[in-house]
């Protein structure tokens, strides 16, 4: 059985201003991203080498092919290639 909704502690750092954190609105920017894309955030220093997404694709289906044919037994198709 489950209990009766427990109360709740306000556990917010003190550093965190709680008005900031309130009202915000669930998925806001997801129309952004064409569906079925990745979020992925790079650390500064390698996206400083990237000018764009693309860019950055490119360079690591060249990874994948590179990665292939040293194992080739690791083959594996995907259709975006």
């Amino acid at each position: 059985m489950k209990k009766k909704h427990e109360e709740m502690t306000d556990d917010l750092r003190p550093e965190y201003d709680a008005a900031l954190i309130r009202g915000g609105v669930r998925g806001k920017y997801a129309r952004r991203f064409p569906p079925g894309s990745s979020v992925v955030v790079l650390p500064p220093d390698v996206a400083s080498a990237f000018p764009d997404s693309e860019s950055v694709s490119e360079a690591l289906r060249l990874l994948i092919r590179i990665a292939r044919m040293k194992n080739p037994k690791s083959r594996r198709r995907t259709s975006s290639m």
